[in-house]
């Protein structure tokens, strides 16, 4: 009897596991401008012509009940879009601010180029394109992982549009191809077209969120693994791979001590994010990603900056730890 009862329950647990792998594996296939997933706010467009191509450019307007005259910019990362941004979005705008969400060129519901030269100048641009169509002239910027790239680039292009700016865990703290050895694009790519849903999570629970899991992780995960089941990813992993070459060749670390705007550092100290780290050797690896050392590093760089250090938190602290990131945030565009 006690034989049977543990082959049913290995044979239990064997359909579990087994049901588990299917459902991991089981992200719904997502169209090539996330056609078939709905954003928190209401998604608008502007046409932009793009190195003679005419290009969609998403973004979200998010007004407040009660605004009070001030308007926030906030720039998706590298692996996101601006859905993630949802909690921030109502907070500030709970607080009376106007909250701009743009999806920049390659990414969430904007335009695949089949052919593009990425640059940041170029992100920048279009970036403001918008903020001239809604006809806005001052702005309080905010830019995490790759989107604080694009914060630093715009700040330099614009800075008489600049009213506060802020890095959240942003890349490009440090000129990784000085340690890092140089990938063509193709390999990039040829990176990209292996991705999956278990590779996916398992690069975000290790980089991300230091090994600890929680169910609402899982949706951005599933944004980026419904891409791999569509059947234009082919044209999705390209322009990734565009944008990792331009993350890699163009970095604005030296140029930090060029900004004037106010200036505020949300550190998550867990991270240890670095482009191609796990192609340097063994020993430069080591010292890739350190934030503890680049945040302060970057204080030192902007003058007048601020920096929030927030212990046990990784490269999204508005994902991991909202209450400790909002909190600074808010008060420092308040002030």
């Amino acid at each position: 009897m006690k034989s049977l009862l543990r082959h049913i329950l290995v044979a239990v647990s064997m359909i579990a596991v087994s049901a588990s792998a299917v459902t991991a594996q089981a992200s719904k296939a997502l169209g090539l401008c996330l056609e078939n997933y709905d954003y928190p706010f209401p998604v608008q467009y502007i046409t932009l012509s793009i190195q003679q191509q005419p290009l969609k450019m998403a973004y979200m307007d998010v007004k407040p009940a009660h605004g009070n005259g001030k308007v926030v910019l906030l720039l998706h990362g590298k692996n996101f879009n601006g859905a993630y941004w949802q909690t921030t979005a109502k907070a500030l705008s709970d607080k009376g601010f106007r909250v701009i969400i743009p999806d920049q060129i390659g990414f969430g519901k904007s335009s695949k180029p089949t052919s593009i030269q990425y640059t940041f100048q170029l992100l920048a641009r279009n970036t403001k394109a918008i903020l001239d169509t809604l006809q806005i002239g001052k702005v309080s910027i905010l830019g995490h992982s790759m989107g604080g790239m694009v914060a630093t680039r715009f700040t330099l292009m614009y800075p008489e549009l600049l009213d506060k700016f802020i890095l959240e865990n942003p890349i490009g703290l440090e000129d990784w191809k000085l340690k890092v050895p140089y990938q063509p694009i193709e390999s990039w790519y040829a990176n990209e077209l292996k991705q999956d849903y278990n590779a996916i999570k398992k690069y975000q629970l290790d980089n991300y969120y230091g090994g600890q899991w929680k169910p609402e992780y899982d949706e951005w995960v599933n944004l980026l693994a419904g891409w791999t089941l569509s059947p234009e990813y082919s044209r999705i992993a390209w322009n990734a791979a565009l944008t990792y070459d331009m993350i890699f060749t163009q970095p604005v670390v030296y140029e930090f001590d060029q900004i004037k705007a106010p200036t505020l550092l949300i550190i998550g100290q867990r991270d240890r994010t670095a482009l191609g780290k796990a192609n340097a050797p063994e020993d430069v690896r080591k010292t890739l990603g350190n934030y503890p050392a680049l945040g302060k590093q970057t204080r030192d760089r902007i003058k007048g900056s601020q920096l929030v250090e927030l212990d046990n938190v990784g490269h999204l602290p508005h994902i991991e730890a909202f209450d400790r990131f909002i909190q600074p945030l808010i008060a420092f565009l308040q002030s």
